[in-house]
């Protein structure tokens, strides 16, 4: 009987089975790096245990201190959620010697499933479908496309396409690295590359008694970087006789390994509904939350019944409804998905459960699902995964739920990061995945660059401007200290008009205003009406049609929602401190890491768009490149070094100085 459980990982997932751990009265205990001490995983738990450092290296990846930790607290189970531990066999052995229950299948069958290239062997000799490997030595022109993939890990580390046969060896080097930086293994495969695949997976719940659920299917197609950024369940591609054959594969993949625990089987499916396996995941999922909503299930609670011995029913329940879930991450996918950190002033999302799994009885209630590891004033670092929350809701239909989802995260109040919330947005309203014509090369068929437009218009940052104009000049009112008594922008005879600057994401924005007699009057518009103005809410109106800006202030940005879409403004100052001058040719650091290659040194000559170096942040590798042809004069860092946004990395001196960009 488990009464005290640790959990080996942090942020949303550590609070997703401390919510079980609750309900069943299991005190709970977490771990944190000093980057997490406030963390909201942290303080809620029961216990928590320091692991000093800041990076995954440092802290959730030493096995060693994790179990201390368990030992330290008094815990007698350890549940390693996702990424980090979850996967690694020697760490499940480790919690098991330490004389802990161990919350997942066993070390052998993590073992098994942990090299891609031994489990695709043992799948086949199962009789589950797989791709051929192919030795990166050996592939031929005829073999291309190939993807490249790392033999241990995943999340999409590790993994390149190659369409020219000459890129390959560079890219299985650069892959190799990856892999090794990540996993500790350089071992990469290539396989043959469907552009245009399906990505299917089945939930499996398997006790120590011999049976095996097949919790029915989730597609997670529309990734990016081979990453998932839509998951759903349904599948809308799944019909009741693929259905069955995904079950049928699925199964048999748990009792070839003689599985226990969570884990899910995943394949990649063409567009006439034959599928191969792709690999085993021997912990639960990041999308999991799908599964619970359209089954009523609570995994993490079968997972803990699991491990104390307990049978499971003969057959899951039914699905019911559907479900899908987003990944909101703290990224600007306009501009190559570059992670952002810094401090996230506001973020509230519409929530009708917070890690919830409701009855699936109320068969008409659209739910809403947060799972978050993030609050308002919490600031978001280089160190872990860019995610800041996963948004689910369960609706009777799919339209009714991709619906619900993107009204949702249209109405999220985000302040003081750029995330993934519109692209969210514009693919759950486009008109191919409302008809489920999704795969893999979603992005790339549809167009990243209209996908990942904002919401709002250059009218509605236009308004929102306005907006935020008159909300800064009330608020100066409010703050006053003399006569106190007149409005804003009084004057006795007519004078200039009133000016503030900001810049949107559509340019820079002039906004003019002056008090008349009859009111605020916006001078480049006069046909907009200005309604009630305070510091935080602002009436503008045109015609008959009025709409209302929520204005909220921070130091350099200034946030304004309204149904137009959510806008984000820099005031521009009146009088700007001079910047500090880089040299012509510097490629400066577009975000806080790691530099963990450089491929060229001080006196080389490179051409336009050559690799130079490459920054590893929130556990993705990021290429830096040369802005045009000519000389690097200088080159400031080396491999270990860690560096700051706007860290100049390196000086390419052009040859033609009117080739400089």
């Amino acid at each position: 009987m488990i009464s005290r459980l640790l959990v080996a990982n942090r942020g949303e997932i550590a609070r997703r089975v401390f919510r079980t751990c609750r309900e069943r009265g299991i005190t709970t205990v977490a771990v944190h790096s000093d980057a997490d001490t406030r963390a909201l995983h942290a303080t809620e738990a029961d216990i928590a245990v320091r692991l000093p450092g800041v990076t995954a290296a440092d802290t959730y990846l030493r096995a060693d201190l994790v179990i201390e930790a368990a030992l330290a607290a008094g815990a007698d189970a350890v549940h390693p959620g996702y990424g980090f531990l979850s996967e690694n066999a020697a760490f499940a052995q480790a919690v098991i010697d330490a004389g802990l229950t161990w919350i997942g299948p066993s070390p052998d069958a993590i073992d098994a499933m942990g090299s891609k290239i031994a489990s695709k062997k043992l799948m086949a000799a199962a009789g589950v479908p797989v791709l051929p490997e192919l030795d990166p030595a050996t592939v031929t022109e005829a073999d291309l496309p190939v993807l490249i993939k790392a033999s241990a890990g995943g999340g999409g580390r590790g993994m390149r396409v190659v369409h020219d046969l000459a890129a390959l060896p560079e890219q299985v080097e650069a892959a190799r690295a990856e892999a090794a930086a990540a996993f500790g293994d350089p071992t990469v495969f290539c396989e043959p590359y469907l552009a245009t695949g399906r990505h299917i997976e089945v939930q499996v719940m398997a006790d120590a008694h011999g049976t095996i659920w097949a919790v029915g299917e989730r597609e997670c197609s529309i990734q990016r970087r081979h990453q998932k950024v839509v998951e759903e369940a349904p599948s809308p591609m799944v019909d009741p006789a693929m259905r069955e054959r995904l079950h049928a594969a699925a199964t048999a993949a748990a009792a070839a390994i003689g599985y226990r625990g969570a884990g899910t089987v995943e394949f990649l499916a063409a567009p006439d509904g034959s599928f191969h396996f792709l690999e085993m995941n021997t912990r639960l999922q990041v999308e999991h939350p799908v599964t619970e909503l359209v089954t009523g299930l609570d995994l993490v609670a079968l997972q803990l019944d699991i491990a104390e011995g307990h049978p499971l029913p003969p057959t899951p329940p039914a699905i019911h409804g559907h479900a899908i879930e987003v990944r909101l991450y703290a990224e600007d996918p306009a501009h190559t998905w570059r992670p952002q950190t810094g401090p996230l002033h506001t973020f509230t999302l519409p929530t009708t459960t917070e890690f919830g799994v409701p009855g699936t009885e109320a068969a008409d209630a659209v739910v809403v699902r947060v799972d978050s590891g993030f609050a308002g004033g919490d600031v978001v670092t280089p160190h872990y995964d860019p995610m800041l929350a996963k948004v689910i809701v369960w609706a009777p239909t799919r339209s009714q739920a991709a619906r619900a989802l993107a009204g949702a995260l249209a109405q999220a109040r985000i302040h003081g990061l750029v995330t993934n919330r519109d692209l969210l947005v514009n693919v759950l309203r486009h008109p191919a995945f409302l008809a489920g014509r999704i795969d893999t090369a979603f992005f790339e068929q549809h167009g990243l660059d209209m996908l990942a437009r904002p919401l709002a218009g250059e009218d509605a940052q236009r308004l929102s401007a306005y907006a935020a104009a008159l909300a800064a000049s009330a608020a100066e009112r409010a703050s006053a200290t003399v006569v106190t008594g007149l409005p804003g922008g009084w004057r006795n005879v007519a004078s200039a008009p009133q000016t503030r600057a900001y810049q949107a994401p559509a340019g820079r924005i002039d906004v003019g205003y002056r008090r008349t007699r009859d009111g605020v009057r916006v001078e480049d518009e006069p046909e907009v009406v200005v309604g009630e103005v305070t510091a935080t809410r602002v009436e503008l109106g045109r015609g008959n049609v009025r709409h209302v800006f929520t204005v909220a202030t921070y130091p350099e940005m200034v946030c304004v929602d309204s149904v137009l879409g959510p806008v984000s403004l820099r005031p521009v100052e009146r009088f700007p401190v001079a910047q500090v001058q880089v040299a012509s040719g510097s490629l400066l650091a577009p975000l806080p890491g790691a530099v963990i290659r450089v491929a060229v040194a001080e006196g080389d000559q490179v051409t336009a768009g050559q690799p130079l170096l490459w920054l590893e942040a929130m556990k993705m590798q990021h290429e830096i490149t040369a802005p045009t042809g000519g000389t690097v004069t200088h080159l400031p860092v080396a491999v270990g070094h860690q560096v700051e946004v706007g860290a100049v990395l390196a000086v390419v001196t052009p040859a033609d100085p009117e080739a400089q960009p």
